[in-house]
């Protein structure tokens, strides 16, 4: 799914991930919709906030593999890559969020940019 960098896409994108988990069977009060699309919601805003190149939008792609939940956001700024902080001031938390929340994450290089990915494996027992 492609967004346009803007806030304005970004609460668009967060809220077409927790409508697809939905329609998955990850019901909007789920924990898995829960996670995921506070997942989605710091990626995103990382992808507008410090990927945003004028006239470049930021792309989202979510997909199931068996238990596994995977969420990715790719904009085309190459420079500024995510890295773990220390929280500063009300900001700098979002990936330290995400790092919480997700099994895994990571940033894999792209031509143009970068694709930032988190995956949450599913538990029978929580739905998480």
């Amino acid at each position: 799914m492609r967004f346009t960098s803007t806030p304005r896409g970004a609460r668009l994108a967060r809220r077409l991930v927790s409508h697809r988990l939905d329609e998955w069977g990850h019901s909007y009060a789920g924990p898995a919709n829960a996670t995921l699309t506070r997942i989605a919601a710091e990626l995103v805003a990382n992808a507008v906030r410090h990927g945003h190149v004028p006239g470049r939008d930021f792309h989202l792609k979510l997909t199931a593999a068996g238990a596994t939940l995977r969420l990715e956001v790719s904009d085309t700024r190459t420079e500024r890559l995510p890295e773990l902080q220390a929280p500063r001031g009300e900001g700098g938390r979002g990936l330290l969020l995400v790092e919480a929340l997700a099994d895994k994450w990571g940033v894999t290089p792209r031509q143009p940019g970068k694709a930032v990915w988190a995956e949450v494996r599913l538990s029978p027992a929580t739905g998480r």
